[in-house]
């Protein structure tokens, strides 16, 4: 259960240079799925360092454009190297194809959202998750142009049929919680899987709403659709969801925890370093962090004003996890019927006490 399948499904593999300006390996995500365990073997002796060099560190994580910013912008701002760190950015299609190269020791570290996380766990990964990067899904509700008047609020879609990406999703289990909260019966509502491509239709009324990630929403708001709710605004989420929704952060594998945390902190340190930056600096110096190959072909000046407008409610300010965040996402999946009550001890996946020395 994904949050999300790479912006540009052609980019995998660390990035084109590391923070030292060094070209890297191509890292084969077939290879990595289907022969964890042996190409772990490979990525050790392949990471030795020479003595008084920093070991080379890979952080996998789900390529969806707004997850990746605050990481881009801590590799380019140095803040990687300023910790000692030499990190090498490893693309994944999907926040389980990371988790999956991090339980089976072919990268160090690995970045997903909170729901990929609780269904490693679930199905008895033993992660210890100890960094936030992001606190908002990256999600939206918004009509069709032709259902603008006639759905204005949540409990408009009694009897309507909304797009998502597909049943267990995290956008269906988020929908989920939202009626939950909204009082709204979910069986009077009409839920139809188009999967990630649900713009074209929601323009045309296939659909009477559904939920969007950005471009999409943009492009729907531009053809005369309404925003019903938007989780990637911090208000909104106070709003429809109780708060902050814990969604993209680090994890590491459970049985390297002591060994690896002064490594642990020094990467979340550089993280907050970058997550500040990404909340400050002028947006086309966020944009001209990220590879050119995930930005190819897109809008420029949209990008930048995708980011502008959400970049102080998704990123928070420090690195921290917020508990109650991340009890709302395992309550969502319980609504949704993805995450058995009681199944995943909280205490046992969150690391508060990582970063806190």
């Amino acid at each position: 259960m994904g949050c999300c399948e790479a912006t540009n499904p052609d980019l995998e593999g660390p990035v084109p240079a590391s923070d030292r300006g060094e070209p890297v390996e191509p890292f084969d995500r077939r290879t990595a799925l289907k022969g964890l365990a042996a190409l772990a073997g490979g990525l050790t002796l392949a990471g030795c360092s020479q003595p008084g060099e920093a070991a080379p560190l890979r952080l996998a994580f789900c390529g969806q454009l707004l997850c990746v910013v605050p990481y881009e912008v801590t590799r380019a701002r140095g803040h990687f190297a300023s910790q000692g760190l030499d990190v090498e950015l490893v693309y994944t299609r999907g926040g389980n194809a990371a988790m999956q190269a991090l339980v089976g020791g072919s990268v160090e570290y690995a970045g997903t959202s909170f729901d990929v996380a609780l269904q490693a766990a679930a199905n008895g990964a033993s992660i210890r998750r100890f960094v936030s990067t992001g606190r908002l899904p990256l999600f939206a509700l918004a009509t069709s142009p032709a259902r603008r008047e006639d759905i204005r609020s949540v409990a408009d879609l009694e009897n309507r049929t909304v797009a998502i990406s597909g049943l267990g999703n995290a956008d269906h289990a988020l929908l989920l919680f939202l009626l939950d909260r909204a009082g709204v019966v979910s069986t009077r509502v009409r839920f139809a899987t188009i999967g990630t491509n649900v713009f074209d239709a929601l323009r045309i009324g296939q659909v009477d709403a559904a939920m969007l990630q950005e471009p999409a929403l943009t492009l729907i708001a531009a053809a005369g659709g309404r925003e019903v709710v938007n989780f990637m605004d911090i208000e909104e989420a106070e709003r429809h969801l109780g708060g902050p929704y814990e969604f993209m952060g680090v994890a590491v594998r459970a049985a390297e925890r002591d060994s690896r945390l002064a490594e642990m902190r020094r990467l979340g340190a550089a993280l907050e370093a970058g997550l500040q930056d990404t909340r400050t600096i002028p947006v086309r110096d966020i944009v001209a962090a990220l590879p050119q190959a995930l930005v190819a072909g897109s809008d420029a000046g949209q990008l930048a004003a995708i980011i502008e407008r959400y970049r102080r409610s998704l990123y928070p300010e420090h690195v921290t996890i917020d508990v109650e965040a991340a009890r709302r996402v395992a309550r969502a999946q319980e609504i949704a019927g993805i995450l058995e009550a009681g199944r995943v001890d909280l205490n046992a996946v969150i690391d508060t006490a990582a970063l806190a020395g």
